[in-house]
């Protein structure tokens, strides 16, 4: 299990898929707000002059020197649903991104989002 304090710092380092091929440089941690545990990191992908932000699970991240190895394709984490480098996630769009990795979601008994920034 990677601590949510321990994956902040690897901030702006390499992304990089189960094959080891570069994603983009992580931009931020979300944590799911039932357990507080690292759930999801933003990447940056795109050219220079128009980057976005992609959503990756963290299950399965691997930690490496310079690098974070997430569980799924490069392929799979460009498409899926994204932000400007300057927004956040609106809550109506968090449940596109659970079903693009195809993992369940699920907001909080009082309706909460289920993933928040740290």
């Amino acid at each position: 299990m990677i601590e949510a304090a321990d994956i902040r710092e690897w901030r702006t380092h390499d992304v990089v898929d189960s094959g080891g091929h570069r994603i983009g440089p992580l931009e931020a941690v979300y944590v799911d707000t039932s357990t507080d545990e690292p759930a999801m990191a933003t990447v940056q992908v795109g050219l220079p002059t128009r980057h976005r932000l992609v959503f990756v699970p963290l299950d399965g991240a691997v930690v490496g020197p310079g690098y974070v190895r997430v569980a799924y394709d490069k392929a799979l984490v460009k498409g899926c649903p994204s932000i400007g480098t300057d927004e956040v996630l609106p809550a109506e769009d968090e449940e596109a991104v659970f079903q693009h990795y195809e993992l369940a979601y699920q907001r909080g008994a009082a309706g909460e989002r289920q993933l928040a920034r740290r």
